[in-house]
């Protein structure tokens, strides 16, 4: 579990709710239901409008990686690449058959596959960065639908806001009510501005990080399998790739 990830929502929200607590505000002020319908369901149908079912449920998906992201492992990763390649100058090509079938991730399945069907170093790469453009186009996706979540949440968040001030100018005939009326009417404006910065747009920036991620770890393992089909040195190889790891 991301437990960064955790305590960041944990402090975005807690700072704001405290800083309401500092100023004398009460949390129950900030408990409105009609104003959390408004946002959240408006927002949520101006984005069902602009994307496929298949992208909304792919996002849907993804949002499991905020908290639990896939491990990407760069170090396993190369050494694995290097038995593969000790393994192909002992054997053959044809000696990564057994380990294409009981490899686990299917990018480096297919990668495998290609190696021992013979295919050449070009077409090893053309064919496996076509799957990352696509797998990246794809789950790219995803994140751009949280930032597009929020980009539509404040904007939702006022016409709540203007909603709830259309009620209270039809109640002037008692102006008791008119500063709750009011300050109920602005809780829309900070759920629309809540959600987006504290949620929408951080899901959507987590995604595509954890996406380009995946896609420099997957260009690794293309140039470890093309290195591999021209017959490098293993040791080579791993000192090639060392470039893909962090610092």
């Amino acid at each position: 579990m991301d437990v960064l990830s955790l305590f960041g929502l944990i402090l975005g929200v807690g700072a704001i709710l405290f800083g309401n607590f500092l100023d004398g505000g009460h949390i129950t002020v900030l408990g409105n239901l009609a104003a959390f319908i408004i946002v959240i369901f408006g927002t949520t149908g101006a984005m069902l409008l602009q994307t496929t079912p298949q992208a909304f449920k792919h996002s849907l998906q993804l949002t499991r990686w905020i908290f639990f992201p896939p491990i990407t492992d760069f170090e396993r990763g190369i050494e694995q690449i290097m038995f593969w390649s000790t393994t192909a100058r002992k054997e053959g090509l044809l000696g990564l058959e057994g380990m294409a079938d009981a490899e686990v991730d299917p990018f480096a399945r297919k990668g495998l596959q290609l190696l021992v069907d013979g295919a050449e170093p070009e077409t090893i790469r053309h064919t496996m960065e076509m799957v990352i453009e696509l797998e990246e186009h794809r789950d790219t996706s995803a994140g751009l639908f949280w930032e597009g979540m929020g980009g539509y949440a404040p904007t939702i968040g006022i016409i709540g806001a203007v909603l709830g001030l259309i009620h209270v100018m039809t109640n002037l005939g008692e102006p008791e009510l008119l500063g709750q009326g009011i300050a109920t009417a602005f809780v829309a404006t900070i759920y629309g501005v809540g959600f987006a910065n504290l949620l929408f747009l951080p899901v959507g920036g987590k995604i595509k990080s954890i996406v380009a991620t995946q896609s420099e770890y997957k260009q690794m393992i293309v140039e470890g399998l093309v290195a591999i089909s021209e017959g490098e040195n293993p040791k080579a190889i791993g000192s090639r790739l060392q470039s893909f790891v962090e610092d």
